[in-house]
């Protein structure tokens, strides 16, 4: 079992769920590469692109998908950069404790196809404005690895 850092809090009311979950750090031009979200009935947020993995992939063909999903950009994966634990509700209002994989990666195209969640814009942002704009503390703080490297 790997020890990594848990974030969040684990509210005594609810059960959460482990969700395998990987994410990426794009840079570009001395930026980052995030999404902003717009949810119905909650303020928008902007996270680190990717998201949970699909039963039988792994976390490096996740965070692929994922990216093409939110962004329409096709990217690599270039190396692991660290592992983090996420306890939130999710805007449907299930709890989740995200057992994430951050990788550092690669810009290869771009490809409007690939884009599927109308609710997810790319954004760029200096990496200083990405760390205080980002939702949760663990995507957060494996930024903030990527930028002490």
């Amino acid at each position: 079992m790997r020890a990594v850092p848990q974030f969040g809090e684990r509210r005594a009311d609810k059960v959460y769920r482990d969700r395998p979950a990987a994410f990426g750090v794009l840079v570009r031009d001395g930026q980052v590469a995030v999404v902003r979200i717009n949810k119905p009935a909650v303020p928008a947020y902007f996270d680190l692109p990717g998201g949970g993995v699909d039963e039988g992939e792994t976390p490096e063909l996740a965070v692929v998908r994922e990216f093409g999903e939110e962004t329409g950009l096709k990217v690599a994966v270039r190396e692991p950069l660290t592992f983090a634990d996420q306890f939130f509700i999710g805007s449907e209002g299930v709890p989740w404790n995200n057992r994430s994989s951050f990788y550092v990666l690669d810009l290869i195209g771009e490809d409007a196809s690939l884009k599927v969640e109308d609710d997810h814009r790319l954004v760029w942002l200096a990496p200083h404005e990405a760390l205080a704009a980002l939702r949760h503390d663990s995507q957060a703080w494996a930024l903030a690895a990527w930028l002490r490297r």
